[in-house]
């Protein structure tokens, strides 16, 4: 879900990847050596084919059956890879990787996150460590990510996962309805008490358009209205949530003193604060009264529905302009950060968002970090992440895209996302570019004491896992502001507090070791 800039990758790389799979190697992986290889024209012996499964996040693109099919002719004499992608819906992403990963199921790559549970499947032995794998058969997944990128996304020393992104902060929007803005003679919104009263007015005086959606299902509670506000310049200790619960404010870091906070212990006033007001814009029908039951926020965008949506990447996505457009040819969104862009005022662990990991059970573990070695070089990488060029999108010189109809749309960070062959939309505006250089360039930014810092939750694993079922219970409703807040977070803390201040104590006691060997 973040968005970068990137150069084209060199030939030099493309021949080595081939040379990775002529048969060279004595490793005696799947993809070299195999059994009943056939002879190539060159002398060298074609792997026998093979089929990955891989495991993503989103819907299905139109035209992507297309897409799966070009890669696999373009693969044919090198690789000799099928691919058998499975989408499944964001809603119940949770369950079904949880499910695919706890069965055994056989899968070769699978997407998952920090704010999933990366973590928890790493302590749980689910996924293979890639460091011989990326020596041997990755050089250019390797080469295209900055080597702070991969000494940040380790994990107890280890590459668990190829983190997918391309920049040391992620982007934080709001999309808001310009026309509607225009309509009712509200100027260009600044701060974020402007986008409230921008709220109130549709409320009052656009019927049948629901003032603002954000965030109500458990995997995205961090786009929740109450805390997604830590995202804003007025957040001025840095609360953000602690890495042992990357997406949860209950266990939080603040003022990057290498503390972990505790909301149970004592109420963070600005914290509270941001809980009161959601609940009184859910009272006053601002919020959705449906918030917790919308499955993907920006389908409402997309159908003219809502008048403000939270999105985590800077400007707005050429295929939801398009969206909304095929509806209402005036409607259009423009974005809104409130993030403080002062140099060093915000803080970055540079962990990335989104990763792919090679599951144990996984027979094709060589192939399939072949397969991700290929997309990471430029045309293949154009092919994955845009679609059929000149049908699906268009070359705007070597670092732009521009994307045609709506048969293929923008998903890079399930799969193969980094800085260096990635494009810039270019139907962006100039800020957007603008936003989005400036998240790329770590300098902006101040360094989190506990960059470098994962979270082993092997010795609380059991207590994560009864605290998360919990909290899924109460915190998108109370921080989208459905519930009482004095009488659920008191639920909320009689059943949860005892199984946080174990976790707490745990994650504590791991950062200090960790910042005592800095």
């Amino acid at each position: 879900m973040q968005k970068w800039t990137g150069a084209a990758i060199t030939l030099v790389l493309l021949t080595s990847l081939l040379a990775a799979c002529s048969g060279n190697s004595d490793a005696g992986s799947d993809a070299t050596n195999a059994p009943g290889s056939t002879a190539k024209g060159d002398g060298t012996k074609k792997p026998d084919p093979v089929t990955l499964k891989i495991m993503v996040p989103g819907d299905r693109p139109k035209d992507f059956d297309a897409v799966i099919q070009e890669a696999e002719k373009r693969m044919a004499d090198s690789l000799n890879v099928k691919l058998d992608v499975v989408f499944v819906p964001w809603a119940d992403l949770a369950q079904k990787t949880q499910v695919t990963l706890s069965s055994g199921e056989n899968i070769d790559l699978i997407f998952d996150a920090p704010w999933l549970h990366l973590t928890q499947q790493i302590a749980a032995g689910s996924y293979e460590p890639l460091d011989d794998l990326l020596k041997q058969y990755g050089p250019n997944i390797l080469k295209n990510r900055p080597q702070q990128m991969w000494d940040a996304n380790k994990f107890d020393g280890k590459i668990m996962g190829i983190p997918n992104g391309n920049s040391f902060v992620q982007g934080r929007v709001y999309y808001v309805r310009k026309d509607l803005r225009e309509q009712l003679g509200i100027a260009p919104i600044k701060t974020y008490d402007d986008l409230i009263k921008f709220a109130y007015a549709v409320k009052e005086k656009v019927p049948n358009i629901t003032p603002l959606v954000p965030a109500g299902q458990d995997v995205n509670k961090g786009l929740s209205e109450g805390a997604y506000r830590h995202y804003w310049a007025d957040n001025k200790e840095n609360i953000q949530p602690s890495p042992a619960l990357s997406e949860s404010l209950i266990l939080y870091t603040k003022n990057n003193d290498g503390k972990i906070y505790n909301l149970f212990d004592e109420m963070e006033p600005a914290v509270w604060s941001w809980i009161q007001n959601a609940r009184k814009l859910y009272q006053d029908k601002v919020i959705s009264p449906d918030v917790l039951a919308i499955k993907e926020v920006m389908e409402p965008a997309k159908q003219g529905k809502a008048a403000i949506v939270v999105s985590n990447d800077f400007g707005v996505k050429d295929d939801i302009q398009k969206a909304l457009k095929s509806g209402n040819p005036k409607a259009e969104f423009e974005a809104v950060t409130f993030m403080n862009l002062t140099k060093g005022a915000v803080l970055t662990n540079s962990l990335q968002y989104n990763f792919i990991s090679v599951p144990v059970v996984s027979k094709h573990k060589e192939r399939a970090i072949q397969f991700l070695d290929w997309a990471n070089q430029k045309e293949n990488y154009d092919l994955l992440v845009y679609g059929i060029k000149d049908k699906n999108w268009e070359a705007v010189g070597d670092d732009q895209y521009k994307f045609k109809g709506d048969g293929y749309k923008w998903f890079p960070y399930v799969w193969v996302w980094n800085p260096t062959t990635d494009r810039q939309d270019a139907s962006q505006d100039e800020e957007t570019k603008k936003l989005n250089k400036w998240t790329a360039d770590a300098g902006n930014f101040t360094i989190d004491k506990l960059s470098g810092f994962t979270f082993n939750n092997a010795p609380v694993s059991n207590e994560i896992s009864q605290y998360t079922s919990m909290e899924a219970k109460y915190y998108s409703a109370l921080f989208n502001g459905v519930v009482d807040p004095e009488s659920y977070w008191a639920k909320f803390k009689a059943e949860a507090a005892p199984l946080a201040k174990k976790i707490q104590l745990e994650e504590q006691k791991q950062i200090d070791t960790f910042l005592a060997k800095k």
